[in-house]
C-alpha cells in the first residue's frame, strides 16, 4: 500500500538569426517545437508520386504517396487525443508566421503593418478561417510545408505507430501540427501570399482527403501584402467550432498569451434608438424607443499581456493578484508568489502563487489531478496544466505559469519527454516553492493560515520526497505540551536543555488526550517538551524523518542532528534512567503480579511489565518496538474486509501492560496476590487496569459490555464495603420500617 494511501530573459527571441530562409518561411506545417528551437531539420519525403499534371485550368494536382497517406492518417485518428487541439496548432502556426515576418521587417525597405491573427466562424457554409498578416509562402513553400511530411524513415514509423511501439522522442521531428485541421474539417482550403516574393500571386492549396491536394493560383486583389488563410469546411459532429462563445474559449484558452493581437469574429446585442411610429411628443418631436440590434465586429482576444516576461521590479502587487485570479479562478487574492528566470542549461520564465485557501478541487480528494494548476507554455502558447511529472503532487496546490522557448515535446505538443530538461525545470521549480513558504515563515501569524489549509501536503512531501526531506523538515509544524501555539522543530531544539540528545513526540487522537496521556506524567514533570502528534499523517512523517538537524542557538555555526523517538515504546527509556538494580529489584519484587496479570489478560497483551514512566496513573498501554499507535490502529481496521480476528490478534500482540508500582491499586493487588487471594473481584481488577490502560493510551476497548459490567461490579463492592453513619441508618429506618413491618406481616 501507498505510504501516504490514507490520505489520501525569453523576450530576446526576435533578434535571433535565423539558419537559412528555408527554416525562416517554413512556417506553416512545421509546428514541431523541436524544428522551431532551430535543431537540424530531417530529409524531406515529397508526397509526390509523379511530374505535376497539368490540367485546362492553372491548377495541379498532386498524390500522396502510399506510406505518406498511412502517416497522415495516423496523425488525424492517433496522435491528438483531442480535436479541438487543431485551434491550438493552426494558431501557433500562425503565430509563427507573424513572427517570421517580424524579423524579415527590421531588414525590409517596405513600411511595417500591424501583424495579427483573425478567426471567424460562419455557420451559413459551415467554414472556420483562421487569417494571419505573417510571412506567407511561395508555390515551392506550400509544397514542402503542407505536402510533405519531414521523416527519417517514414514507413517504419508508421509501422511502429500503428503498433504502438513508435518512440515518441521522434515524433517532434515530423511537421504535422497544420494536418491536425482534419480532425474537424472534411475539406481544408489554404490561400497564401509570400512576404518574400514580392510579385507573387495569390495561391491556393486544397485537399478534401488524404490521398491529393491540388495547388494554383488565384485572383484575391483584397488578400493583403502577405499573409495566409485557412478555411476549414468542417465535418458533421464539429458544429461546436462554430459557435463564437466555444471559439472564443478555445483562444483564450490556448493563445491567450500569443505576442501578436489575435481577433475572433464576435456579434454582440446592443439597444438602437428608433422612431415610434408618428407619434409626438408635447413639445412636437418624434417619439423614440430602444430595440435590440445584432452588432458584429471583431473582439480582441488576448488583451491580458504576459507579466512573466517583464521584471519583477517593473509588476506591481495589485497586477499580480489580477493575474493570479484570472489564471486560476480564485477570487482570493494569493498568499504569496515568486516570480523568477532559469538560466544554463534551460532557460525558462515562471510565477507561482500560494493561493490563500484550499482550492475548491482539493477539497475532497487533496491530490485530486483536476486540482492541478501550473500552466505550462511554449513561445506562450498554452501546453498544458496537467504535467504532474513538472510538480510532484505534494505541490498540487500550488497554482502558476511556466513559459519555455525550447521545452522538448513531440508532434501533438500533449506529453512532454521523459527528459534531462524537465528533471532541471521540476527541480527549480521545487526548490522555489520551498523558498516561497520559507519566506511566508517568517510571519507566525500568516503561516499559521498557510499551515491550516496545506500543513497536510508538507507532511505529504517529507513521505514522498526523499530529496527534499531536510528542507520540508523546516517547515513542518506541531503541537507541543511546552507551548499554546503551533512549534516547529527548531523551536523545539532551542528550548530543549543541552543535555537532551532525543526530540520526544507522542501519537494521540486529540490535543486533549495527549496532555492527559500517562505516557507522558514524567517527562512533563521533568520539565521535558513532547511534541503531539495528531494528525493521522503526522506518524508517518515524523517515521520518515527519523532525524532532524538544527542549532542548539542562532548564532551557532554548526547543526546538531537529533533523532525522534516516540514515548510511548516500550523501549524508551527517561533521560537520567534510575539505577540499574533499583529497576530490577522493582520488576523482581512485582513479578507475582505481572505475572498473574499476563495470565489473566492471555492474547491481550503481549507483556505485562513495571514501568518508571508514570506517576500518577495506575497502568498504560504501550507499543512493542514495531507496534502500531492508536491512530494507525484504527486505521488499519478500516481497511479491513469484515471481522478478522487474525489480524486483530496481531495487534494485540504488539501492546505492552506498563503498571505504577507506587499507585494503591498496584499495591493492593500485590498484597491480595501474596495472600492468595484469586477470586473474580482480582480478576475484575485485571481486567479495570488494562482497559483504563486502553482508554488513556488512545485505544478502543472491543468489550465494551464487559468493562462496563466490570464497572458496576466494582463500585457495588465499594458501596457494599463503605461503612454506613449511624444517622443514615436512623434515617433508612424511619423512612423505610413501615414498608418493613408491611413486608414482614405479609411472610408471616
Amino acid at each position: 500500500m501507498d505510504r501516504l494511501g490514507f490520505v489520501s530573459g525569453l523576450g530576446g527571441s526576435l533578434l535571433r538569426k535565423p539558419a537559412s530562409t528555408e527554416s525562416r518561411l517554413g512556417a506553416w506545417g512545421r509546428t514541431s517545437l523541436v524544428q522551431r528551437s532551430r535543431r537540424p531539420s530531417p530529409s524531406i519525403v515529397r508526397m509526390v508520386a509523379a511530374e505535376p499534371e497539368a490540367k485546362e485550368s492553372n491548377a495541379e494536382e498532386f498524390k500522396f504517396q502510399a506510406e505518406a497517406s498511412r502517416v497522415m492518417d495516423l496523425v488525424i485518428n492517433s496522435l491528438y487525443s483531442n480535436k479541438e487541439i487543431f485551434m491550438r496548432e493552426l494558431i501557433s502556426n500562425a503565430s509563427d508566421a507573424c513572427d517570421k515576418c517580424r524579423l524579415l521587417q527590421l531588414t525590409d525597405e517596405r513600411e511595417d503593418r500591424e501583424l495579427s491573427i483573425r478567426v471567424k466562424a460562419d455557420k451559413t457554409t459551415s467554414t472556420l478561417t483562421i487569417q494571419d498578416t505573417g510571412v506567407g509562402m511561395t508555390r515551392k513553400e506550400l509544397i514542402d510545408n503542407l505536402g510533405s511530411i519531414a521523416t527519417s524513415g517514414t514507413a517504419k514509423f508508421a509501422e511502429a505507430l500503428g503498433k504502438g511501439k513508435a518512440d515518441t522522442s521522434l515524433i517532434g521531428q515530423f511537421g504535422v501540427g497544420f494536418y491536425s485541421a482534419f480532425l474537424v474539417a472534411e475539406k481544408v482550403t489554404v490561400l497564401t501570399k509570400s512576404f518574400t516574393d514580392k510579385g507573387s500571386p495569390v495561391l491556393k492549396w486544397e485537399s478534401a482527403d488524404t490521398s491529393s491536394y491540388t495547388i494554383e493560383d488565384v485572383a484575391d486583389e483584397d488578400f493583403g501584402e502577405s499573409g495566409t488563410k485557412i478555411i476549414l469546411t468542417l465535418k458533421k459532429g464539429s458544429e461546436e467550432f462554430l459557435e463564437l462563445n466555444r471559439v472564443s474559449s478555445l483562444l483564450k484558452r490556448f493563445s491567450e498569451f500569443i505576442d501578436f493581437n489575435i481577433y475572433s469574429w464576435d456579434e454582440k446585442t446592443v439597444m438602437e434608438e428608433v422612431p415610434d411610429g408618428e407619434e409626438k411628443d408635447e413639445e412636437g418631436n418624434q417619439k423614440m424607443k430602444k430595440v435590440p440590434k445584432t452588432v458584429e465586429d471583431w473582439k480582441l482576444i488576448n488583451e491580458h499581456k504576459p507579466i512573466w516576461l517583464r521584471r519583477p521590479k517593473e509588476v506591481t502587487q495589485e497586477e499580480y493578484n489580477d493575474f493570479y485570479k484570472s489564471m486560476s479562478r480564485d477570487f482570493n487574492d494569493p498568499m504569496a508568489h515568486s516570480h523568477f528566470s532559469a538560466e544554463g542549461e534551460v532557460e525558462f520564465r515562471s510565477i507561482l502563487f500560494t493561493p490563500s485557501v484550499l482550492p475548491f478541487e482539493l477539497r475532497q480528494n487533496m491530490f485530486d489531478e483536476g486540482g492541478r494548476c501550473v500552466k505550462l507554455y511554449v513561445k506562450r502558447v498554452f501546453i498544458s496544466d496537467k504535467f504532474s511529472e513538472l510538480m510532484p503532487r505534494f505541490l498540487t496546490f500550488v497554482r502558476g505559469v511556466i513559459d519555455s522557448e525550447d521545452l522538448p515535446l513531440n508532434v501533438s505538443r500533449e506529453i512532454l519527454q521523459q527528459s534531462r530538461v524537465l528533471r532541471i525545470i521540476s527541480k527549480r521549480l521545487i526548490r522555489k516553492s520551498l523558498d516561497m513558504f520559507m519566506d511566508l515563515a517568517k510571519n507566525k501569524d500568516q503561516y499559521k493560515i498557510f499551515w491550516d489549509n496545506f500543513g497536510r501536503y508538507i507532511k505529504a512531501g517529507v513521505i514522498d520526497e526523499p530529496d527534499y526531506v531536510e528542507p520540508l523538515s523546516q517547515l513542518l509544524r506541531f503541537d507541543s505540551s511546552a507551548s499554546d501555539e503551533l512549534t516547529s522543530l527548531q523551536e523545539y531544539i532551542e528550548r530543549a536543555p543541552t543535555d537532551q540528545k532525543e526530540i520526544y513526540y507522542l501519537v494521540a487522537e486529540s490535543l486533549q488526550s495527549a496532555k492527559s496521556s500517562p505516557a507522558t506524567e514524567k517527562l512533563t514533570a521533568r520539565g521535558f517538551e513532547v511534541i503531539y502528534l495528531l494528525d493521522a499523517v503526522d506518524e508517518i512523517a515524523v517515521q520518515t524523518l527519523q532525524k532532524f538537524k538544527g542549532k542548539r542557538n542562532a548564532e551557532d555555526k554548526e547543526t546538531e542532528e537529533l533523532p525522534l523517538s516516540d514515548i510511548s515504546r516500550d523501549n524508551f527509556k527517561l533521560p537520567g534512567e534510575e539505577d540499574e538494580a533499583e529497576s530490577e529489584k522493582l520488576t523482581e519484587d512485582f513479578a507475582k503480579v505481572t505475572e498473574y496479570m499476563k495470565g489473566v489478560l492471555g492474547d491481550a497483551v503481549s507483556k505485562v511489565q513495571v514501568s518508571t514512566r508514570l506517576t500518577e496513573s495506575p497502568s498504560a498501554i504501550v507499543q512493542s518496538q514495531f507496534g502500531m499507535s492508536p491512530t494507525m490502529e484504527r486505521f488499519m481496521k478500516s481497511q479491513m474486509s469484515g471481522q478478522d480476528a487474525g489480524q486483530q490478534s496481531f495487534l494485540n500482540q504488539s501492546r505492552v501492560l506498563e503498571i505504577n508500582p507506587s499507585h494503591a491499586l498496584i499495591k493492593d493487588l500485590q498484597v491480595r496476590l501474596n495472600a492468595g487471594q484469586d477470586d473474580d473481584a482480582t480478576k475484575d481488577t485485571v481486567g479495570l487496569l488494562h482497559e483504563l490502560g486502553l482508554l488513556s493510551g488512545g485505544y478502543n476497548i472491543e468489550d465494551s459490555a464487559g468493562f462496563a459490567k466490570r464497572i458496576a461490579r466494582f463500585m457495588a463492592s465499594s458501596l457494599s464495603s463503605s461503612p454506613v453513619p449511624e444517622a443514615s441508618k436512623a434515617d433508612e429506618e424511619d423512612k423505610f420500617g413501615e414498608t418493613t413491618r408491611v413486608n414482614a406481616e405479609i411472610v408471616d
